[in-house]
């Protein structure tokens, strides 16, 4: 069997055809797709420490609420500590009647600050100045030590005490104290 030079012609173009289709069925089918899948493993990967740390968040939260039992209690304690209605209508007479029983009268209170507290939702704190014109200093300082005992959520955040050039032995104080109250 003789081929003769078409045929030959033939045979050679059919092959390099085939060779043509097999390299476009790698190259331009599968190279593509090899590509993507690459990319798609890549991303997967990249997922990888994301889904780590929100597995810890869920552990966080699922922490979080089973400890909330233990939590509300001691916010519901301090919710029970503040009186109701606005602060500015019971904490200056709160004031003035605790200065008073301390034997310390003349307190005057007002409001200067007011703040909300981030770590605490659903609380605020407020700042008063509290004037107290004539005092002696003994005690002023066990009627502070007794107004922080008695007030869990007062603080006393700074104290400027003044001599009296009228009376030796009286001096004129004034407290800047912090309050938590509710929003």
């Amino acid at each position: 069997m003789k081929l003769g030079k078409d045929e030959i012609q033939k045979l050679v173009l059919g092959i390099l055809l085939l060779f043509g289709l097999v390299y476009s069925y790698f190259d331009l089918l599968l190279g593509p797709l090899v590509k993507r899948e690459e990319t798609a493993r890549q991303s997967v990967n990249a997922l990888g420490p994301e889904i780590a740390s929100a597995k810890a968040q869920i552990e966080k939260t699922q922490q979080a609420l089973k400890n909330s039992p233990a939590a509300t209690l001691p916010m519901r304690q301090v919710e029970a500590m503040i009186p109701e209605g606005s602060p500015v209508a019971w904490f200056p007479t709160r004031m003035a009647e605790f200065f008073k029983k301390q034997g310390l009268d003349k307190a005057s209170t007002r409001m200067t600050a007011e703040t909300i507290e981030k770590e605490l939702p659903g609380f605020r704190k407020i700042a008063w100045g509290v004037d107290l014109p004539k005092v002696e200093f003994v005690p002023f300082g066990q009627a502070i030590a007794e107004l922080e005992n008695e007030e869990p959520l007062l603080e006393v955040s700074a104290l400027q005490i003044d001599a009296s050039r009228d009376d030796v032995e009286t001096q004129h104080a004034f407290l800047t104290v912090n309050n938590l109250v509710k929003q």
